[in-house]
């Protein structure tokens, strides 16, 4: 969505795209192992997590781990410690499946039971801006409701212009007139 901030940083005011915090908060909501792939616990946890299922391996073939069966049983057993880029290649296949699994609960989580979720939206970051340059930009907290499928489908895909197009429903649905003002956020944040 075209807005008055294009070119956010003229005056020193600092954020991002809307759509992109919005990414970000469904990506903040995925969790799951938190020791590192280059500790023996986090790599055996990554492995076994991957080696569970068909949608795992597909994982591993879309992160690039090519290796042979042999090769993928010693790293089970531990007699062999990946080298340090398909110790990478294995993080990212874990979180890539992480992700694919954690979808549904995140949509329902979201939509609430048909309630949605209520975003604390909070507009640029005007602290380093001369004062008669800056703008009311008010903390805004909207309920938000029927577009969280959609959101979660755009965020798994990457799909920026579906989640610019979800973010553009937001401001015009819930922002009214101020809707140019929050077109840019420092940040948002929900509970769910």
């Amino acid at each position: 969505m075209a807005s008055r901030w294009m070119i956010l940083g003229h005056y020193q005011a600092r954020g991002q795209e809307g759509w992109e915090a919005l990414a970000q908060g469904i990506e903040d909501m995925v969790t799951g192992i938190s020791s590192s792939v280059e500790t023996e616990r986090g790599l055996a946890a990554r492995l076994r997590y991957l080696t569970t299922s068909d949608a795992g391996y597909e994982a591993m073939d879309r992160a690039g781990i090519d290796v042979t069966p042999k090769t993928l049983m010693a790293w089970l057993a531990e007699e062999v410690t990946p080298n340090r880029a398909n110790r990478a290649r294995l993080d990212a296949a874990y979180w890539d499946l992480r992700r694919q699994n954690v979808a549904a609960d995140l949509k329902r989580r979201l939509n609430n039971d048909g309630r949605g979720t209520r975003l604390e939206v909070n507009g640029v970051d005007q602290s380093a801006v001369e004062r008669r340059h800056q703008r009311d930009l008010p903390p805004r907290s909207v309920n938000v409701r029927g577009i969280w499928d959609r959101a979660v489908d755009a965020w798994l895909a990457e799909d920026e212009h579906e989640l610019d197009a979800i973010w553009d429903e937001i401001l015009v649905n819930h922002f009214g007139s101020d809707r140019d003002k929050y077109s840019k956020v420092s940040s948002i944040g929900w509970s769910a």
